[in-house]
């Protein structure tokens, strides 16, 4: 099967416009920027880019659908490491797209989107198309596939939560040491 040519991933924080009214505008600046700060390392160890930040927003594309699901399940743990950042949601879709002056448009793009808007803080919302192309990935589940009816999508969508599998130590020790390119696994 071929894949898919694009997966982006939107993410966005959960109550941001309240935290902004209770704590002010200099604490929601310090808050997206955190955000930035804590996203980026990501991006780089899966390959993937942040196409645009807004506010309390990003806009990502990453090269595969196993690296977007990854990517989305490791920002949700990161945000939720931090205590001073409110929890994320992140919703990923793959497909084409085009590029214009350094920005994407297209279904692709705003599914992805749409699917952010439908899904809860902490949470990694993937469509199926998404999660079909990626294949068996050992260290993910999906929840039950739901149809979403998206605002403004013509069609809806058929998408899965995606969690990250608990595994043994010896297991986790071994995804540490390649992910620090200590050994090659097949």
């Amino acid at each position: 099967m071929a894949l898919p040519p694009h997966t982006f991933l939107f993410a966005d924080l959960v109550g941001f416009t309240r935290l902004t009214e209770e704590k002010g505008d200099e604490r929601a600046a310090e808050t997206c920027l955190a955000l930035q700060r804590r996203v980026e390392p990501l991006l780089s160890a899966s390959g993937a880019e942040r196409v645009k930040a807004w506010g309390d927003g990003l806009m990502m594309r990453a090269p595969d659908p196993r690296a977007g699901i990854c990517l989305g399940l490791r920002v949700v743990n990161e945000v939720d490491a931090d205590p001073a950042l409110p929890p994320i949601r992140v919703g990923v879709h793959s497909g084409s797209a085009v590029e214009r002056d350094g920005d994407w448009y297209g279904r692709a793009v705003n599914v992805a989107a749409r699917l952010c808007a439908a899904t809860g803080g902490g949470q990694v919302l993937v469509s199926e198309a998404t999660r079909a192309a990626a294949g068996r990935m050992q260290w993910v589940r999906f929840g039950e596939r739901r149809l979403h009816w998206l605002r403004n999508v013509t069609e809806p969508v058929e998408a899965h939560l995606a969690f990250e599998r608990s595994c043994p130590f010896r297991i986790r020790r071994a995804e540490a040491r390649r992910s620090f390119g200590l050994m090659e696994v097949a």
